[in-house]
């Protein structure tokens, strides 16, 4: 998770100087945001290949490896974002930007939200996934459902105004383009609300 979050910083530095439309600055952090990606990728797979079939783990092997997945979801999503970045969504639409890092910040918030959740992951082991600490942990997930419902309606929002604007002030590619970003970004929270549950299902099943 700690690599999956290091690519969240690196994709939210690229919003943060995107107004600046200093298109080598950030072509070089989607590089960097790539090569994290891989990391991350290579962390993955180590932990798959040295998770012995017969340890034994207060959490089903299958629900484990799902969580680990969803994790990988999220950094490859933050990476497919920051390509997009790439194509200078800016240049067609400039006025456009601040509603879009809003928008970026309020989905973002959810993967921190859900980063939250996988910290507590040491407490939930000493306390067998049971008793207070599993009640604090199912009241974060509720908070983190909450967050990507409120960036969802954003979503729709933003959707509705880029269609009223098709067609007249921007072309047919800068709309593709605005639109393929604006779903990208909620798919990106999206995966780190399904993270967040996942390990609430781990909680229902004790």
């Amino acid at each position: 998770m700690n690599k999956v979050a290091s690519c969240t910083e690196k994709l939210t530095r690229m919003f943060e100087i995107l107004p600046k439309m200093e298109w080598d600055k950030i072509e070089r952090l989607a590089a960097e945001l790539s090569h994290l990606e891989h990391e991350a990728d290579i962390t993955k797979n180590d932990i798959r290949n040295h998770l012995p079939k017969s340890l034994f783990i207060p959490i089903d092997r299958g629900h484990f490896l799902e969580i680990l997945s969803v994790q990988d979801s999220i950094a490859d999503q933050a990476e497919e974002i920051g390509m997009m970045l790439t194509l200078r969504p800016t240049e067609g639409l400039p006025h456009f930007y601040h509603t879009l890092q809003e928008y970026f910040n309020k989905n973002a918030d959810v993967f921190w939200s859900t980063r939250q959740i996988i910290q507590e992951i040491d407490e939930l082991l000493e306390s067998s996934f049971g008793g207070l600490e599993a009640e604090k942990v199912k009241a974060m997930v509720e908070q983190t459902a909450h967050k990507e419902n409120e960036a969802k309606k954003m979503y729709r929002a933003l959707m509705a105004q880029l269609f009223a604007m098709s067609g007249n002030e921007i072309p047919v590619p800068s709309f593709f383009l605005w639109a393929s970003l604006l779903k990208a970004i909620a798919e990106f929270s999206k995966c780190s609300e399904r993270l967040a549950n996942r390990i609430r299902m781990v909680l229902e099943l004790k």
